[in-house]
């Protein structure tokens, strides 16, 4: 018996950017409740990002504009079969999609390139908004099964 939607939870702006995507990036990374340390890693990535002469709000949105799926598969129960069908991502659930893949990505990078998790996710980052790494390949998957299920 379902009881009704959720209701959606207010999240604040982080307090250096003023930006509620960094504070889902920032929750994402979070482990055990510990904010302070995935606010720590999430700054240090955006240092590692000005470093190189760009600015890491720009590299954000690009990333994230890249990395966001606009078609995905799922799966409908018809006649007592499961048939994938091509659905159109909404627009939280890409932005969900996006931030998954990209923290996903930074975690799969090797120790042996990156030492510490705020280089990984600056790779990362920057990465994604050229188009290409672990999260981009994601999404490229992700539109290849929505073609072959039209």
């Amino acid at each position: 018996m379902r009881s009704g939607k959720a209701p959606k939870r207010i999240i604040n702006a982080d307090p250096i950017y003023g930006s509620k995507i960094v504070t889902k990036i920032i929750n994402r990374i979070m482990r055990d409740g510990k904010k302070t340390i995935a606010q720590h890693l999430v700054y240090a990535a955006f240092e590692e990002i000005e470093k190189t002469g760009k600015k890491p709000m720009v590299i954000l949105d690009t990333a994230l504009a890249t990395v966001a799926p606009k078609m995905e598969v799922s799966q409908r129960r018809f006649g007592g079969e499961y048939y994938k069908v091509t659905t159109e991502v909404r627009g939280e659930r890409r932005e969900s999609l996006a931030i998954r893949w990209l923290i996903a990505g930074a975690r799969a990078k090797s120790n042996k390139e990156f030492h510490g998790f705020h280089l990984k996710l600056a790779q990362e980052l920057m990465d994604a908004a050229e188009g290409k790494g672990y999260a981009a390949k994601k999404k490229e998957d992700t539109l290849r099964m929505a073609e072959a299920n039209k």
